[in-house]
């Protein structure tokens, strides 16, 4: 079984979302839905991001980190090419 850390970009504001779960079809779909409070209103949203954790600790941890200044710019250099289209 894997915890998969995902982010999502708000194709409304083009801000990002972070976060983790154990089955990232079925919340993808939950945020998408407005179920989710955090992004409700930032939809339509994109997944543009994730990873595989082989225990929860370990994607919490991950989490945690991306959510940092150092996280965001580890995210923006891993997805430069994405983010500015070359």
């Amino acid at each position: 079984m894997f915890y998969y850390v995902y982010v999502l970009q708000s194709l409304k504001d083009s801000k990002f979302y972070t976060g983790y779960t154990e089955n990232l079809k079925l919340r993808f779909e939950e945020h998408q839905k407005g179920r989710v409070a955090s992004t409700r209103d930032r939809r339509p949203l994109k997944l543009i991001y994730y990873e595989a954790c082989l225990n929860q600790k370990d994607a919490r941890h991950r989490e945690k980190y991306l959510k940092t200044y150092f996280g965001k710019m580890f995210l923006k250099n891993r997805l430069k090419s994405y983010l500015t289209g070359c």
